[in-house]
């Protein structure tokens, strides 16, 4: 009797044993599946846990995926601090440019060349996320941001306007804003000094340089940022000073947004951005043009300036799964689902997609009316000193508030490159 129980007892035993280690196998393979996502944008978090990954996981029920953001202000130190110590999530959300080309020269990140999902991406979509020589892709681009004009149809209903396609035109339709209202025909200010390159400069620059085609040339040496194409590009932006409105010299950003909201003003130098902030505080219908083009001239330029992108953990034990999901935010399905739900976000894909948002829409559609390029001053060239983003800030400035002039602008940029950047000497 005794030994029956004893048999009994040893045989649940291993049984009991035997649970266990399948449940612990069951479990480390779940783990295995387990993607984290490092971000620093906190305000996406209900659009990445109740929206994109369902619908990633509608097809991958097996991954389970994790986004775990870090707050704006801390993400660079605190994502060192983790791939240091080797604690970083799976994905690395990727900022544009050198910092992100920074951990992949430190081996933190992995090249995704082997990715069939990149073929979704043209090469202006890759740009802010190539080694300089062109090599290597080191994360999938996700989103960027449009420049252009955003108006207020009730302004331009008001004074019978039409969205103007030539300079001139644009210039007319500043005029006529001054001349016959109360309004303030162009909403900026200079006192935070970066909107005046941002979106005076960089906005409608590129139909001078022609894109892609100056921005290459510059960094290659070929072309000079003292050319008569980036004078032309000063003396345009010189124009906007009468219509700016009274004590623009003194006008932040956030004024310019208020001024704008609350109906006061006609236009705004924009970016896409803008359009969440915007839909929420006017009361009124805003549209967007693209940046009208020199007379005579037949091709337009956009801004489309690549924002946000995902990397791959060169660490991370997970990299099967981690493709799995870059392959999936590389589809159609991806980029409907994040640019609708951050309008103004647009996805880097070459897929063809419809957006909710009439504005986001119209900010999308210029992409198949005009050649695109990105912010002439963010690949390679804004690496030394002086930095020439910050250059652009102060000479864009200058030329607005009229202590300096087109030429000397353009001088002054030039000079930035030559103190350091070998190409240009």
């Amino acid at each position: 009797m005794k030994n029956t129980q004893m048999q009994k007892a040893t045989k649940t035993i291993a049984t009991l044993a035997a649970g266990f280690a399948l449940a612990s196998t069951s479990f480390s393979a779940f783990s295995a599946d387990k993607l984290v996502i490092e971000s620093w944008r906190a305000e996406d978090t209900k659009i990445w846990s109740d929206i994109i990954i369902p619908a990633f996981n509608k097809s991958n029920p097996d991954i389970e995926v994790v986004f775990a953001p870090v707050p704006t202000s801390s993400y660079d130190s605190a994502l060192n601090a983790k791939l240091k110590a080797g604690t970083a999530g799976d994905l690395i959300t990727c900022r544009p440019f050198d910092v992100s080309l920074s951990l992949y020269n430190k081996g933190n990140l992995t090249s995704l060349n082997d990715l069939p999902g990149l073929a979704s991406f043209s090469d202006v979509a890759r740009s802010a996320w190539i080694t300089d020589d062109g090599k290597n892709t080191f994360c999938l681009p996700m989103a960027s941001v449009i420049h252009g004009y955003i108006y207020n149809k009730e302004i331009f209903k008001e004074l019978k306007l039409e969205v103007p396609k030539t300079e001139s035109d644009f210039f007319k339709v500043l005029a006529t804003i001054k001349s016959e209202s109360r309004y303030t025909p162009l909403v900026m200010g200079t006192a935070d000094q970066w909107e005046a390159a941002t979106m005076g400069y960089q906005n409608f620059g590129p139909n001078y340089w022609k894109g892609e085609q100056g921005r290459k040339n510059v960094i290659s040496g070929q072309e000079k940022l003292s050319d008569s194409q980036y004078v032309k590009t000063f003396e345009h932006l010189a124009k906007w000073a009468p219509y700016m409105g009274r004590s623009y010299q003194s006008q932040k950003y956030s004024d310019s947004q208020n001024l704008f909201t609350l109906g006061r003003g006609a236009i705004y130098p924009a970016g896409s951005w803008e359009i969440n902030g915007f839909n929420a505080q006017a009361d009124f219908e805003f549209g967007a043009f693209y940046p009208p083009v020199p007379e005579g001239q037949d091709t337009c330029y956009i801004s489309d300036h690549t924002d946000i992108a995902m990397g791959l953990n060169a660490n991370s034990k997970n990299k099967k799964s981690a493709k799995v999901f870059l392959n999936w935010m590389a589809s159609s399905e991806f980029a409907e689902l994040y640019s609708n739900q951050l309008p103004g976000f647009f996805s880097l894909s070459k897929h063809a997609i419809d957006l909710k948002d009439p504005v986001a829409q119209e900010f999308l559609s210029w992409r198949g009316q005009c050649k695109q390029t990105i912010r002439n001053s963010y690949q390679i060239l804004s690496r030394g000193e002086p930095n020439l983003e910050n250059v652009l800030w102060n000479t864009s400035v200058g030329v607005l508030n009229g202590t300096m002039t087109p030429k000397e602008a353009a001088d002054k940029t030039q000079a930035s490159l030559v103190n350091w950047y070998k190409p240009q000497q």
